[in-house]
C-alpha cells in the first residue's frame, strides 16, 4: 500500500517510493487537467471559428486560452493541495500532541481501528502494541487515513496539471489550424472526442476503473461544451 509506521526501515524490505495517495494525487491532476485543456480549449476555438474564419483571430483565441487555461490550471491545483496538506500537517500534529502520555487511548484507537478491519481481538491488541511501540504518531496518523511521512506535494500536482494542459489543448488548436474552413469544425469535433474517449480510457485503466463509464463521461461532457459554444458563435458575425 505505500504505508509506512515511522522511518525505521526493515532489512530486506522493497520501500515503495510514491505511495498510492502520492501516485492518484498526481493522476488526478494529469487527467483533470488533460480534460480541462482539451474540451475548454476546443469550445473556445470552435466558437470562435463558428464567428469568424480568420485565422488570426482563431489563432489568438486558441493560443490565449491555452496559456490563460494552463497557469490557471496549475494555480488552482497547487492552492487547492496546499490546503489539503495544511490539513494533514494538522491532524499530524494534533495527532502528535495527543500521543504524548497518553499511550492506553492511541492503544484503544488502534484496537478499534484493526478490530474494524476484521482482526480478532487479542490479535488486534498485540499488533496495536507492536505498532504503537515501534511509533506511535505513525501508526496513529495511518488510523486518521494520513501517512506523515508522504503528505501531498502541490508542486507535484500544479506541475502535472500544467502540463497536461498544455498537451490536452495543444490538439484541438492544431486541428483548427491545419484544416480548411469547410472542415475545420467537424475535423476538430471528431480529433477531440478521439482525444477524450483516450483520455478516459487511459484515466481509467490507471485508476484500475470501469473504463467504458470514463470514456462515456468523457466523450459527452466535451461534445456538450463543444456543440453549446457553436451555437454561441453562430450567433455572432465577425468580418474575416
Amino acid at each position: 500500500m505505500g504505508i509506512t509506521l515511522g522511518n525505521g526501515r526493515e532489512p530486506g524490505v522493497e520501500v515503495r517510493q510514491d505511495s498510492t495517495a502520492a501516485r492518484l494525487n498526481k493522476l488526478r491532476a494529469g487527467v483533470l487537467g488533460a480534460n480541462d485543456g482539451i474540451v475548454s480549449v476546443a469550445a473556445t476555438v470552435i466558437g470562435v471559428a463558428a464567428a469568424t474564419d480568420s485565422v488570426p483571430i482563431i489563432a489568438t483565441a486558441g493560443f490565449a486560452a491555452l496559456s490563460a487555461g494552463a497557469f490557471s490550471m496549475a494555480t488552482g491545483e497547487y492552492i487547492s493541495v496546499s490546503t489539503q496538506r495544511d490539513t494533514e500537517s494538522a491532524i499530524v500534529e494534533r495527532v502528535s500532541a495527543a500521543s504524548r502520555g497518553h499511550l492506553d487511548g492511541i492503544l484503544d484507537a488502534l484496537v478499534a481501528d484493526l478490530r474494524h478491519r476484521g482482526v480478532a481481538p487479542e490479535a488486534a491488541r498485540q499488533a496495536a502494541a507492536q505498532m504503537a511501540e515501534h511509533d506511535a504518531v505513525g501508526a496513529l496518523s495511518c488510523v486518521e487515513g494520513i501517512d506523515p511521512d508522504d503528505l501531498v506535494n502541490p508542486w507535484h500536482a500544479a506541475w502535472a496539471s500544467f502540463f497536461s494542459f498544455i498537451l490536452g489543448a495543444a490538439l484541438p488548436v492544431a486541428s483548427i489550424l491545419l484544416f480548411p474552413p469547410g472542415l475545420r469544425i467537424p475535423a476538430t469535433f471528431v480529433a477531440v472526442l478521439f482525444a477524450l474517449a483516450l483520455t478516459g480510457f487511459i484515466s481509467a485503466r490507471l485508476g484500475e476503473a470501469n473504463a467504458g463509464r470514463a470514456v462515456i463521461r468523457t466523450m459527452l461532457g466535451g461534445a456538450l461544451g463543444m456543440i453549446v459554444t457553436y451555437g454561441v458563435g453562430t450567433l455572432f458575425n465577425v468580418p474575416a
